[in-house]
């Protein structure tokens, strides 16, 4: 891939997340994604590629836009696949909570997982730690072997976990193991990548999540050289007969980062709210400032962009 793209689709970001970030705290979390949506769906349309989304907001028949199989971009140009989520953590936005991000996963053409709309059970770390984690093993062993890998104890690891009440036996391995926790309330997109933050205090993600936001976190990991495992999470006959129809054949495979985003992928994101990840869209009296990050697992290279916006010049936005 042209890694000239990489600056075209942060532009997708950036307009996505000043659409919702004027929503923030309004608490209407279907108006904050929509704007997401419209905003991400019109910047896709001026990027030079061919490109089909993989994940995206839902069937054909449940969403108006960016729905999977959808084509965007301007038809010419490389054929790719994209994993979006215009509005992560839109829960997050409605409150004007942190770690809201607009994001995306971009790679050629079969290099990432058609994932169904369902769970994942996953785990995630940074490069220090990859190739040492196993997510069939218990969580206690998993903190035992991050621990060894980085020379410290349990208790000075922090695992990130969704405050969920399916995670409530999980939550209490990890404290009855030592260790500490950080629940959230959404966006574990932004949570899995910041096991590979060093400054984030952040060592490992365990839980149930989304499937989708798994094969996103997972491109991202690529760029950095960390790591993630997932299993999906199919319990009843027809999500197992959905995923079949995705080109799934076996619905316990333990998938590994490779599975998930292979070959050439990029990943950008833009930060909504503000976060330990991104800062959050400032409005000013002339337009509005973004933070972005940009990442390409070809080249291992990780851009910061901070941009200005000038709405005289964008009257859409």
């Amino acid at each position: 891939m042209n890694r000239n793209l990489a600056l075209e689709f942060v532009r997708v970001t950036e307009m996505a997340a000043i659409a919702s970030a004027r929503l923030m705290g309004r608490g209407d979390e279907k108006a904050a994604d929509q704007a997401a949506v419209d905003a991400m769906r019109a910047m896709l349309d001026s990027v030079e590629c061919r490109a089909t989304v993989v994940i995206g907001e839902g069937e054909r028949d449940e969403a108006p836009m960016l729905y999977i199989g959808e084509q965007v971009g301007s038809g010419n140009g490389p054929e790719l696949e994209i994993a979006l989520d215009p509005l992560e953590g839109t829960t997050i936005c409605a409150k004007g909570s942190p770690n809201a991000i607009s994001v995306m996963a971009i790679g050629s053409k079969g290099n990432l997982l058609h994932a169904p709309d369902t769970y994942m059970n996953k785990i995630a770390v940074g490069p220090e730690c990859s190739g040492v984690v196993d997510i069939t093993l218990p969580p206690t062993e998993n903190l035992k072997r991050i621990a060894e890998v980085k020379k410290c104890r349990v208790q000075d690891l922090t695992a990130i976990v969704l405050d969920r009440p399916r995670h409530e036996e999980l939550i209490n391995e990890i404290r009855d193991a030592g260790a500490r926790i950080y629940l959230i309330g959404d966006g574990d997109v932004s949570a899995a990548i910041s096991t590979a933050n060093p400054n984030s205090g952040i060592d490992v993600l365990f839980g149930i999540g989304g499937a989708p936001e798994g094969v996103i976190a997972a491109a991202a990991l690529r760029c950095v050289g960390g790591d993630f495992q997932g299993i999906l999470q199919l319990k009843k006959a027809d999500e197992i007969e959905r995923a079949r129809n995705m080109g799934i054949s076996d619905p316990n495979k333990i998938y590994n980062i490779e599975d998930l985003a292979k070959g050439n992928v990029m990943f950008c994101a833009t930060g909504v709210t503000d976060g330990s990840f991104l800062d959050g869209v400032r409005f000013k009296s002339w337009g509005a400032t973004t933070h972005s990050i940009v990442m390409r697992s070809e080249s291992g290279t990780i851009r910061h962009i901070r941009a200005e916006h000038h709405f005289d010049r964008k009257p859409r936005y």
